[in-house]
């Protein structure tokens, strides 16, 4: 080979090899990309899964009647149909777990109710701020009453260890340098305050919208004073995830989900309203204006289900107050509030028809009482009929399970209604294959409506048409 030649066999050669080394790391770029955090948003969509690490809990996620629900679970799955996914939540022990798991890759974003700070901040990112919440200082009707920072000092005081309170809190310390407290692990927060409304601990902090939810169970807790003016609550998501943020960000500020945004807030915390003797007298004018309408709806429906129409009559006045048009956000409607899958399969067409909507419920009801079983006697059968139409088939089956564990009795309604609430306690829920339940509202549920057929017995001058045993509810106290 001539020396031109092998100049041009070398220059080709040279060509070939930069060519062949740039092909390799456009290759190898493009496989490493398929793994950076900016596809992370590309990733979800693939994999049609967007995972969540949440709470179990009251305001965040739990199974209702009607599957799952919780403000928290209501927005992010919201958010997931945006994106066209399914969510699955991932649910930890502790908040001093939810950014290393956010870090490890084990979820995409933290939607628990999750507070904006500043230690926070150094550590994720966080989306557009959705509410806020105040940190309140919570004790109980007869117990220690301080009225701000300075009375904390010598108090027994327990928090919710790795929150935002106890950031607050050692905040606070470097101007009170006396302040302590008691951080507690494996609670919920909603169990700390029923902690301290059973008189076991005098004083607990507390968000201002769960100290909301949970004083309508527990009416002696007293919000003492706010130890923050106002903090946010938003998602976080991973520092390195801009593509995800920007998506949140961006469905946080269409007009849409600020609609969303007022439907949640108004169906989980807008209606906190006490049971007390103002609701008895609408009741008693209702008895005289508005059952009438309905009063032979009830006995035919009743009657055909082999049920007291009096019962049901006050089922339904819990249920609406016997509004036929009532509609929740949730989708149950009508004068018994059924789902529309309820209602289809009891060959409902039109739920706010009050005629087909009190058939419904009273063969719904029957279905439950049926199933219950005449193992049970009345009226502990008709009782957990109830709390099964409203808490749901699996947590009443949960209850009576955790009753024959505690060496209580599954099949009778006074054992069931002390452990129905327990559902509401990690410790219980944990291990019971339908998790947590909000149990104090089916109790609840079920002593509302035994008061209102009391009541509309009374209103009527009559007994039961048949003697049965259901009619020793009127006799109960």
């Amino acid at each position: 080979m001539t020396g031109s030649g092998q100049n041009r066999f070398f220059l080709t050669s040279t060509k070939l090899l930069s060519s062949l080394i740039l092909c390799l790391i456009l290759l190898a770029s493009t496989s490493c990309n398929k793994f950076t955090p900016r596809d992370e948003l590309e990733t979800i969509k693939n994999k049609g899964v967007l995972r969540v690490l949440i709470r179990n809990n009251a305001t965040c996620y739990f199974e209702g009647p009607q599957g799952f629900a919780g403000f928290e679970y209501d927005l992010v799955k919201s958010f997931a149909d945006h994106l066209g996914v399914k969510v699955k939540c991932v649910v930890t022990d502790s908040f001093n777990d939810m950014i290393p798991a956010l870090l490890r890759g084990d979820a995409d974003l933290i939607a628990a109710g999750f507070t904006v700070t500043e230690n926070r901040m150094q550590r994720v990112a966080f989306g557009p701020p959705y509410m806020e919440v105040q940190q309140q200082v919570v004790g109980r009707r007869g117990g220690p009453s301080p009225s701000d920072i300075g009375d904390l000092i010598g108090q027994p005081l327990w928090v919710n260890a790795g929150t935002s309170y106890e950031e607050r809190l050692k905040e606070l310390k470097s101007q009170y340098p006396g302040l302590s407290w008691l951080p507690v692990s494996g609670y919920e927060t909603e169990e700390i305050l029923e902690m301290v409304w059973r008189g076991i601990i005098p004083l607990t902090i507390a968000d201002s919208n769960i100290v909301a939810v949970n004083r309508r169970y527990y009416p002696q807790l007293r919000i003492l004073f706010a130890i923050q003016e106002g903090e946010q609550l938003a998602w976080a998501v991973h520092p390195q995830h801009n593509h995800l943020l920007a998506d949140v960000e961006h469905w946080f500020a269409q007009p849409s989900t600020s609609a969303l945004l007022q439907k949640l807030k108004q169906h989980y915390y807008g209606h906190l309203q006490v049971f007390d003797y103002v609701d008895l007298v609408k009741y008693h004018r209702r008895l005289r204006h508005r059952l009438p309408r309905y009063e032979n709806y009830f006995k035919t429906a009743a009657g055909k289900h082999g049920l007291d129409w009096r019962l049901v009559a006050a089922q339904s006045y819990q249920e609406s107050h016997w509004d036929p048009k009532a509609v929740s956000f949730t989708g149950v409607r009508g004068i018994m509030m059924l789902t529309q899958d309820t209602a289809a399969s009891l060959g409902v067409e039109s739920r706010l028809d009050a005629r087909q909507s009190i058939e419904g419920g009273a063969h719904y009801l029957a279905l439950m009482h049926e199933r219950v079983g005449d193992s049970v006697p009345e009226p502990d059968r008709t009782y957990m009929a109830l709390a099964a139409y409203n808490v749901g088939w699996g947590h009443l089956e949960d209850a009576r399970a955790l009753a024959k564990m505690l060496d209580k009795d599954p099949d009778n309604w006074q054992d069931v209604s002390t452990t129905l609430p327990l559902l509401r306690q990690k410790k219980y829920y944990r291990s019971l294959p339908h998790g947590y339940a909000r149990g104090t509202e089916p109790v609840r549920y079920v002593n509302r409506i035994k008061t209102y057929y009391r009541i509309l017995l009374q209103a009527i001058d009559a007994t039961p048409e048949e003697p049965t045993e259901l009619a020793e509810i009127a006799k109960l106290p």
